[in-house]
């Protein structure tokens, strides 16, 4: 975009689509939109200097400013659906890390997927290869997670260390 008096407000010379993909995260559509990024850049400035860019204006509706992140927004919530809560962990992967808290210590949670399930939210409905976590809708089968100052470790590998059977929660 070019550049004007406001923030991220100038016409926009090129725009390009990228399609948001189920395994997506921050870190792999960080790095897909880099390399989109670095090929568009050298093709507007081909259509600047042979005539051909038209800059547009940037709508004015539904125009948002994005907050720093607070490590607040990064907790858990477990009475939101299981949907929303497999989106924040992608959100927030891999870094600064979506956390829930279980015997009131900071788990990570960086890999879960959406499953039926049902129960009080927070609570574990099993510990098998996953740990299965009733939602406010549905449940989150949890993958890969990590104790404070631990190393990341599947659900299996993780329950070998720590006891915890269906029943028990995250608050």
């Amino acid at each position: 975009m070019q550049m004007d008096a406001g923030l991220d407000t100038g016409p926009v010379l090129m725009q390009k689509r990228i399609a948001v993909v189920p395994d997506d995260d921050a870190g792999t559509l960080h790095d897909k939109l880099a390399a989109l990024g670095a090929e568009a850049i050298v093709a507007a400035l081909d259509d600047i200097e042979k005539g051909r860019a038209r800059a547009a204006p940037q709508p004015e509706v539904g125009v948002t400013y994005a907050a720093k992140i607070e490590k607040r927004e990064t907790r858990l919530d477990w009475s939101r659906p299981a949907t929303e809560l497999e989106r924040t962990v992608r959100a927030f992967r891999p870094a600064p890390g979506a956390f829930g808290l279980l015997d009131d210590q900071q788990v990570k949670i960086w890999r879960a997927r959406v499953v039926h399930g049902s129960g009080t939210p927070g609570t574990i409905l099993a510990t098998d290869e996953n740990l299965v976590i009733a939602c406010g809708e549905e449940a989150l089968a949890v993958s890969e997670l990590q104790r404070a100052g631990g190393r990341r470790l599947s659900a299996a590998e993780f329950l070998r260390g720590y006891s915890l059977a269906p029943g028990a929660r995250f608050a």
